[in-house]
């Protein structure tokens, strides 16, 4: 029986999932390491987990894929502990993992150990932000044609998942690449008629410089899409999105912000940040931590900046290490506040929960809610929140 070990983003937990479902079917016996190339502290603590794995796994096979692999395969190679590198393309396809072909669009039953499953929808990217390698890794941007979709997500459904989460590496832009260039907001919308029994839909991050007016309007009027929106927003500085070579600029994100809290009053948001670009003076980081406030944001996913070999801004005059990790903290620190104050926010409210394990769910803000009782995972039912404890909330079942 194989174990599969995943780094990194959403996109990688549903592709691990095919992974795991093509290497049981061809009674593999592996340890998979499907890495991350994000930062160079994903790809560190893929190297260590390979290393661990070989100490606590010695008769297994170790086989490492996913971006890092991709991006730089000799790397992985020349480790002692590794016995196969798979590339991005190839690891999603039956055969080479010793299975059977299987179909070209790839679908799972099911996630283990998961209350809510991930669809992918979009793969790749077409831009090319100055810090990032994830294009190199995942090439250019490919949508998966909504009949598709939706077959998947019938399935998943069919299999007694109530949430659904949409994931993709550039996610907002979804279509561009189809017949008729139909937005991700026109798809969402489609895919919520055609599967009425979906309970609970999720998007993964979001570009705020590609959100469509059709997706604002979606979620204010459609209570089945989750009002949790989390963006890549990475600075809150004009001249350091300029130097990312990011698409959008600071009141550009704070007015989809206001928008989207217009449609849908109480929508929680969150971002990613990073910490130390660059050229980031104390002012241009004061300017990010503004932001924070002045988009309202919640739940703060930080990064300090990790140089990446071969990209423009490794090039660019770097911030001291020091300062990179004490911006992050800050950063942390504030996302960490404002996450307490929006939690205390919801003391005395009914609230739906998705339930995760017999005694935690997710609310439909995707915060962790404590149940007072045993409740069946996968379930949603309604709860009263009753108390804050720390990043959770204290929950009573109704």
């Amino acid at each position: 029986m194989s174990e599969v070990l995943t780094f990194g983003c959403r996109l990688n937990a549903y592709e691990s999932e095919i992974i795991r479902d093509h290497a049981r079917a061809a009674g593999l016996d592996a340890v998979i390491v499907n890495t991350c190339a994000v930062t160079a502290e994903a790809e560190r603590q893929a190297r260590q987990a390979i290393r661990r794995a070989r100490r606590e796994h010695p008769g297994s096979r170790i086989v490492v894929t996913g971006c890092a692999a991709e991006i730089d395969p000799a790397r992985f190679r020349a480790m002692p502990e590794v016995d196969a590198v798979i590339g991005n393309k190839a690891k999603l396809k039956a055969e080479s993992w010793g299975a059977p072909a299987a179909a070209e669009t790839e679908t799972v039953s099911g996630f283990e150990g998961r209350a809510r499953a991930f669809v992918e929808v979009q793969h790749g990217c077409d831009h090319r932000c100055t810090f990032c390698v994830i294009p190199f890794g995942r090439g250019p941007s490919r949508s998966v044609p909504l009949g598709a979709v939706v077959e998947r997500v019938r399935g998943l459904i069919a299999n007694g998942f109530n949430e659904i989460v949409l994931s993709g590496v550039d996610l907002t832009s979804y279509g561009f690449d189809l017949p008729g260039k139909p937005s991700l907001g026109n798809a969402v919308r489609r895919l919520l008629a055609l599967v009425p029994d979906l309970k609970r839909l999720r998007l993964s991050s979001l570009d705020p410089a590609e959100i469509d007016d059709e997706l604002i309007a979606l979620i204010g009027d459609e209570p089945r899409l989750m009002p949790h929106v989390h963006l890549s927003l990475q600075a809150g500085d004009v001249m350091i999105l300029k130097r990312m070579k990011r698409r959008h600029a600071p009141p550009q994100a704070v007015a989809i912000c206001d928008r989207l809290r217009r449609a849908r009053p109480g929508t929680a948001f969150g971002a990613d940040l990073i910490a130390g670009f660059p050229t980031e003076t104390d002012a241009m980081f004061a300017n990010t931590l503004q932001h924070v406030d002045d988009c309202g944001l919640t739940f703060l996913h930080v990064f300090p900046y990790s140089p990446r070999p071969g990209t423009p801004a490794a090039a660019m005059p770097q911030v001291a290490g020091p300062v990179r990790r004490k911006r992050a903290a800050e950063l942390r620190a504030k996302g960490a506040a404002r996450l307490r104050d929006f939690l205390d926010a919801a003391v005395g409210q009914e609230t739906p929960v998705l339930v995760e394990t017999s005694r935690t769910g997710r609310t439909e803000h995707y915060v962790t809610a404590v149940l007072d009782r045993d409740a069946t995972p996968g379930a949603i039912v309604a709860a009263i929140v009753t108390g804050r404890a720390g990043d959770r909330l204290e929950t009573r079942i109704q």
